[in-house]
């Protein structure tokens, strides 16, 4: 279930809102995702529809992955986004699952998408109680689940409570241990205050210590904080290096690095941080 691609930050758009498509891609963000959940209101929907399959449906080459997020698989609505994806025949990058409470969820929507779309990663939204229960399930649900993304301001609600680092800070082990036990990527919730770039920044930190790999992003200027915070410095670099030529010169196995023992997951984390280096 590893998943290759790098993803740093997510950068959300409107449906509604076509015209900031480019723009969005245009900020460098790995991601950008077409949002027709909660970025759209009720009223606008099938408009928001309509304009998401026209942006895929033109496919062009982009450096960006293009993330399409439905509403939620289970309700009238998600149904209607997947009927307009398998109707028009678009393939977006990924495919962005809400509030996922079960795998069975998981399960029901790729029997929905198959044979006409098979293999689509799916980046999978836990934000209730009942996903978070259910996480490690969830993760291993389909080799197709590619990301656990934890979404703070539903399940905060849900918890009854506060949007900070301690009263979350459970909920994001909890979906790092489950993205690592299917060996998917982990991505955090974004910053709801897009004027606060300090605390997103320690935020982003802190989170990437957590074992988060990207972040999700609401303002197109919070795209260079994320990134700067998920992309290894000189240092963690010349690291890295120098950890897989000792590595590979002895020939694997366990051995020390300026005193410090190197096994196996140190190595993994030394490619996965040239890998990033070398992506962007």
């Amino acid at each position: 279930m590893a998943t290759s691609r790098i993803r740093r930050s997510v950068l959300f758009v409107p449906a509604i809102r076509p015209d900031r498509f480019e723009k969005a891609i245009a900020t460098g963000a790995d991601s950008v995702c077409l949002d027709l959940e909660d970025g759209v209101a009720p009223g606008q929907k099938d408009e928001a529809r309509r304009q998401a399959m026209a942006l895929l449906s033109e496919r062009p080459d982009r450096r960006a992955e293009v993330i399409l997020r439905v509403n939620d698989p289970g309700s009238a609505l998600g149904d209607r986004d997947l009927a307009a994806v398998l109707a028009t025949g678009v393939r977006p990058d990924a495919l962005m699952v809400p509030k996922v409470g079960n795998p069975d969820t998981i399960r029901a929507l790729e029997r929905r998408l198959a044979p006409a779309i098979e293999g689509l990663p799916l980046i999978v939204q836990i934000e209730t109680a009942r996903g978070l229960a259910a996480v490690e399930a969830i993760a291993t649900a389909s080799p197709n689940v590619a990301v656990l993304f934890i979404g703070a301001v539903d399940l905060s609600a849900e918890l009854g409570c506060v949007i900070e680092w301690d009263a979350l800070l459970y909920a994001r082990s909890r979906v790092v241990a489950a993205a690592a036990l299917a060996g998917v990527d982990a991505m955090d919730t974004p910053c709801m205050d897009v004027s606060a770039t300090a605390q997103l920044g320690d935020e982003t930190r802190a989170v990437r210590r957590l074992g988060f790999v990207g972040k999700a992003a609401i303002h197109p200027t919070q795209v260079p904080v994320i990134q700067a915070a998920f992309s290894p410095d000189a240092d963690e670099v010349a690291w890295a290096l120098r950890i897989i030529k000792a590595y590979e010169a002895n020939a694997g196995g366990v051995l020390l690095v300026d005193g410090k023992l190197i096994e196996r997951p140190v190595i993994a984390s030394a490619r996965r941080m040239l890998a990033v280096a070398a992506a962007v």
